[in-house]
């Protein structure tokens, strides 16, 4: 029985089962401030447009208004072919690697170790770009009228502006149902439309016509990820991809006129309508695009086909109800104290641009944008990956170059699984398929380059992949490419699933099988160590070197302290599988309880932090981006504040030792980690770390903040820090394990005084809406997501802790005491 199955006397609203009213308790700006990315100019820079996206279509409208750029990606389109990601001559160099780790000497075992990296990744490539072309008489737009905005209720950007008393409009939206990209212009005044429109491409394309009011783009990815220069008659053997452009106008006014028979001319409509599909030829991860028998062009126009029949207004209707059934799940509004509340200047027509917003939130904290920052986020994830999609990468969908920064690759050491933090406690657990799909591909390359490079069982993935599932190390430096854990930590997330939304079905079938193939390879991967302790030999952590006992950097030496971290954590997952799954007999699950209690324990170094190594090297870069030691207090659960205090106390030590600067994707792991130390004082403050202004023009590398639209720096742009600010907050107001559940557990009392969060889910498959005043907890409503089930759980807040039973059947209410104050029944059909 699935959500839709659960009946009600009668639809019920929060006010009704929660007995509030959210909005009555935000800030007195709320109302005036909707959940909108807002510029008063069209877009001067890419970090200026504003993201659209499908989970496999993108764009970036730039909202100019004399010529518009529509910049567009699909996210199969990669350089490259299947690869062979095995190397029959690394056993012999894993060898001598480890028998100069046992000797102790790391900088050569460091050295030899670059005999054990591989090829380097493919790369993700770029759509292309729809530009239109309006009257010189644009050029005289008023520019006081000007509007452009992203209004993430609805998924939709909108541009609006004067020109001689008319007002021109487009609305743009990506949708999912449909697989098209929509743009509808107007003008307010009959047959005041004219424009060109044509496709364009950076990658090798031709376009031609078809019939009087379509474009066909056809052309094709390189096959290598440095292409030679491509010439028509070369017979590419990269991906192959189509692009079709559908324009509809009024039937009362306008014409349609082709232009050197690849640009669409209109003249004197009241309205256009631009339909984008594309669609490329791959056909897989271990399909070659030679072999495969998908037809671009052919399945473009099938698309189109499927849609002739509906009008824009029920696009826009179906496009909707997909997009606001994940959307609307969950909802944020924050205050200060009342004692506090003021209103953002705004201009003279009540817009202020959000880059205004990013500018002053240094000085004046404004909450409202940190709502605005946790929902974009949500946008950003269910835009660039929902079921059937590529994972989302680097910089999810959205990019404009044919040599992306780092390549756009997923990188497993921390930004792949940074992608995905937020989707199952903000309550988007469909957007996290693609990574379950993404990695069952992993793991068939992986169990060929476990049984070839390392001579072992089982499946594993380094720290950098690509659409062809690379599974290999990577070609470069060793203290980052030698890194076999990335696959052992994508298996957390398996488990996490399970863990909130208690589908048994999943784990049995999805989960449980990866699972096995990565404990298989684990155990092979150890090797028997000093103290009668397994080791993991060669060890790095990721990115990061230490100073060798002879003075040297090194970045090679054994059992890491993330090594071993993740490995007790896919160690204790197996178990609880297991458990659940009643295969605590299997000889698997016997090996791993045995090997678990010989991993070597997370060590304290004489200063007081977490040791990032198994010995306490001297570190040579102490404000290092990476925060990898820290894994096992988060993403992690084996460090805990109840469990292990002492080490807890270790990793405050270290976070205050690694400082606050960093990367935006660095500064949201930090929020979260101190959050899960529940310290708020210092989990806000990596809040608003991120939340400062990023210049296009003088980024300065490793600084992190936040671009006018929004997007995460690293700089450049990459997604997964925005991504761990919605992560980060909601760590902030909730944590939960299967047997606890803790509100409010970092709640920056003085920031966000007053506020309210509906619809975040906590582990056991339980809803939880939080209101409070104050500073304090007000009231709290759960109730299960899960049907024929009973919950039992301890409820914290503070130092108060309850009891909790509850019943699918029921929705419960409890006040600031944590007393159960109301409940409410769910009927069946």
């Amino acid at each position: 029985m699935g959500d839709e199955d659960w009946i009600m006397v009668r639809k019920p609203t929060v006010a009704d089962l929660l007995l509030w009213n959210p909005c009555s308790m935000v800030s007195q700006c709320s109302i005036s401030s909707p959940l909108k990315v807002i510029f008063n100019e069209p877009a001067n820079y890419w970090t200026d447009a504003l993201p659209l996206g499908n989970g496999r279509l993108g764009a970036m409208i730039w909202g100019g208004v004399v010529s518009e750029l529509i910049q567009l990606n699909e996210d199969t389109l990669w350089t490259g072919v299947p690869g062979d990601y095995t190397n029959p001559n690394a056993p012999k160099a894993l060898s001598d690697v480890r028998t100069l780790v046992d000797s102790g000497e790391y900088v050569e075992a460091t050295a030899a170790a670059a005999k054990l990296v591989g090829n380097p990744a493919d790369v993700y490539q770029l759509l292309g770009d729809i530009k239109l072309e309006f009257d010189d008489s644009h050029l005289n737009y008023t520019k006081e009228t000007y509007q452009r905005e992203l209004d993430l209720d609805n998924a939709t950007v909108r541009i609006k502006y004067n020109v001689d008393g008319i007002e021109f409009t487009r609305e743009h939206f990506a949708s999912y149902p449909d697989q098209v990209i929509v743009t509808k212009i107007s003008g307010s005044k009959p047959g005041s439309l004219s424009f060109t429109v044509n496709l364009d491409s950076k990658l090798d394309h031709r376009c031609k016509m078809n019939g009087k009011s379509q474009i066909i783009m056809e052309g094709h990815c390189p096959e290598k990820r440095i292409p030679p220069p491509v010439y028509a008659d070369d017979n590419p053997k990269g991906i192959q991809f189509s692009a079709v452009l559908d324009l509809q106008i009024s039937e009362a006014n306008g014409m349609i006129y082709i232009l050197n028979d690849s640009k669409l001319r209109v003249e004197g409509s009241d309205w256009a309508i631009l339909l984008l599909v594309a669609s490329s030829s791959f056909d897989g991860p271990f399909t070659k695009p030679s072999d495969s028998k998908k037809d671009p062009t052919s399945d473009s126009l099938s698309v189109l086909k499927s849609i002739r029949n509906l009008s824009y207004v029920d696009l826009y209707a179906r496009h909707l109800d997909d997009y606001q059934n994940l959307f609307h799940r969950v909802s944020l509004h924050l205050s200060k104290s009342s004692r506090y509340i003021s209103c953002p200047k705004q201009n003279q027509d009540g817009r202020v641009s959000t880059a205004e917003r990013i500018k002053s939130f240094q000085v004046d904290e404004d909450p409202y944008l940190v709502e605005l920052l946790f929902q974009f986020g949500r946008y950003l994830l269910i835009s660039s990956s929902r079921p059937g999609t590529q994972v989302a990468n680097l910089q999810g969908i959205w990019n404009k170059d044919l040599e992306p920064k780092w390549d756009s690759a997923p990188h497993l050491n921390i930004n792949l699984e940074m992608n995905y933090w937020p989707s199952l406690p903000c309550n988007l657990s469909e957007c996290q398929e693609p990574l379950f799909d993404f990695l069952s591909s992993l793991s068939v390359n992986g169990h060929k380059t476990a049984k070839v490079n390392y001579e072992a069982s089982g499946w594993v993935v380094h720290h950098k992949s690509d659409i062809w599932a690379k599974s290999s190390a990577d070609a470069g430096d060793v203290d980052w490419a030698l890194w076999p854990m990335g696959g052992a930590w994508l298996c957390v997330h398996l488990w996490e699933h399970y863990k909130y939304t208690m589908d048994i079905d999943f784990l049995k079938d999805k989960a449980y099988p990866l699972l096995e193939g990565c404990g298989f390879f684990l155990l092979d991967w150890l090797t028997e160590g000093q103290g009668g302790y397994l080791e993991t030999n060669p060890s790095t952590s990721p990115e990061h070197d230490f100073i060798a006992t002879d003075g040297n950097r090194a970045s090679v030496s054994y059992s890491s302290t993330m090594d071993m971290a993740i490995i007790k954590e896919v160690f204790s997952v197996i178990l609880s599988a297991a458990e659940v799954l009643d295969k605590n007999d299997d000889d698997l699950v016997k090996r791993v309880h045995k090997a678990r209690s010989r991993l070597s324990p997370t060590k304290i170094a004489k200063d007081g932090s977490i040791m990032e190594w198994a010995q306490d090297f001297q570190d040579p870069d102490v404000h290092h981006r990476h925060l990898s030691h820290l894994f096992g207090l988060f993403p992690g659960h084996t460090l805990t504040i109840e469990s292990t205090p002492d080490l807890c106390k270790a990793a405050e030590n270290t976070l205050h030792k690694r400082g606050e600067e960093g990367p935006g994707w660095s500064t949201m792991w930090k929020a979260a980690l101190w959050a899960c130390l529940g310290n708020s004082e210092h989990s806000y403050r990596m809040v608003k770390h991120l939340i400062s202004f990023v210049d296009p023009e003088h980024e300065e590398a490793f600084k992190g903040g936040i671009y006018s639209n929004l997007f995460a720096a690293h700089p450049p742009f990459q997604i997964d820090a925005n991504f761990g600010f919605t992560a980060a907050v909601a760590e902030m107001l909730v944590q939960s394990s299967l047997e606890d559940l803790y509100l409010l557990p970092a709640l920056p009392r003085d920031k966000w005084a007053n506020g309210c969060v509906e619809g975040l889910m906590a582990a056991g498959g339980v809803r939880v809406s939080i209101w409070w005043k104050e500073g304090d907890l007000h009231q709290v409503g759960l109730w299960m997501k899960n049907q024929n089930s009973l919950k039992r759980f301890r409820l914290h807040y503070k130092e108060t802790m309850v009891a909790v039973n509850l019943s699918c059947e029921r929705m419960y209410t409890y006040n600031g005491q944590l007393d159960c104050v109301n409940t409410y029944s769910f009927l069946y059909k």
